[in-house]
């Protein structure tokens, strides 16, 4: 079966985001001042040939943790369809 894996990859609450300081500076300067914060992510997603979704996830996971997400910088989740 083809499963379709999303994965959201985003950087840790207690680390600075400077994509999201420089995006939000933008967005202030553009007059919209009610965004109170910013942060820049990812979103990959993947096809998976896999017997089945809970062996899909396995994938995406393994995909994750070994090439997609720096752990010590980032978290990520991960939805199979």
């Amino acid at each position: 079966m083809n499963f379709l894996a999303e994965i959201k990859i985003m950087p840790l609450k207690e680390l600075l985001d400077p994509q999201g300081k420089a995006v939000m500076g933008g967005l202030s300067n553009l007059g919209l001042k009610n965004i109170e914060d910013v942060r820049i992510g990812k979103h990959i997603q993947l096809s998976i040939e896999a017997d089945n979704a809970v062996e899909a996830k396995q994938i995406a996971e393994e995909a994750s943790k070994k090439l997609l997400a720096n752990q010590v910088m980032e978290e990520y989740t991960i939805q199979i369809t």
